[in-house]
């Protein structure tokens, strides 16, 4: 058999790993695997619930997927954007109530809202942590709080900031209970405030020493709406809708 014939013959052969195409198992080298947008967020999700958003990398997701990073990239441009589309959708899963048409009590309606709709999903407090991240279906409260303020003679700028004030006490009380219901679970023979007030404090801290044996009996009687119902008043009185602060 001659040189040629030998190179005519391997030519008609089949690999018979990849049926004699290119590539893999029948797949072109090169071609990235085809993800679906859908599972790829909901892979994202996953892992942002249970383990937390330092969890989530691009690389964790690719992995969990069967993919390469990379081809994740063909979706989103980074992390950031992956955790606005973990985002998306969460607030619009809860239906807005009926609100009052008093714009101060629509106001706190709003907030309290806002506050409740978050407690049931907190994982989504460590995104927001990140800065400026959020879900578009939840603007919709950003928008009320601004024209309820108005309404209420505040100014634009001032409006801004009651709801900046607003968002600051809802999530700052949110990420206190949930550090409060973690170290519940797992106590610790440690001693935190206010148990590591003693005696021996009264001196320097009189007011703390007096009152730490019912510290917790009296944070216990505290309401989410009647605190937000006392910051809204404070905010309300702050000057009218013509100033410029």
């Amino acid at each position: 058999m001659s040189g040629t014939e030998k190179t005519e013959k391997t030519k008609k052969m089949k690999n018979p790993v990849t049926g004699g195409k290119p590539g893999t198992a029948g797949r072109p080298v090169g071609r990235p695997r085809r993800l679906d947008p859908e599972v790829m967020v909901a892979t994202a999700r996953r892992i942002v619930e249970e383990e937390g958003v330092a969890a989530l990398s691009m690389r964790r997701v690719a992995k969990e997927l069967g993919s390469t990073p990379m081809a994740l990239y063909h979706y989103v441009r980074d992390k950031d954007e992956l955790l606005m589309l973990t985002l998306s959708g969460t607030a619009a899963a809860f239906p807005r109530p009926e609100l009052p048409e008093d714009p101060r009590e629509r106001l706190v309606a709003v907030a309290a809202h806002m506050h409740d709709i978050i407690g049931r999903i907190p994982w989504v407090l460590d995104i927001l942590a990140l800065g400026e991240l959020t879900d578009r279906n939840a603007l919709w409260m950003v928008e009320e709080i601004i024209d309820c303020a108005l309404a209420c003679g505040l100014s634009p700028a001032r409006s801004v900031r009651a709801y900046r004030t607003i968002w600051s006490y809802v999530y700052g009380d949110l990420v206190f209970r949930r550090a409060a219901a973690r170290r519940a679970e797992n106590p610790s023979r440690r001693e935190f405030f206010p148990e590591m007030v003693t005696g021996e404090d009264r001196a320097e801290l009189p007011r703390l020493a007096e009152i730490k044996d019912r510290w917790r009996e009296y944070a216990a009687d505290y309401e989410t709406v009647e605190e937000l119902d006392a910051i809204v008043d404070g905010l309300l009185r702050r000057g009218p809708r013509g100033a410029k602060t």
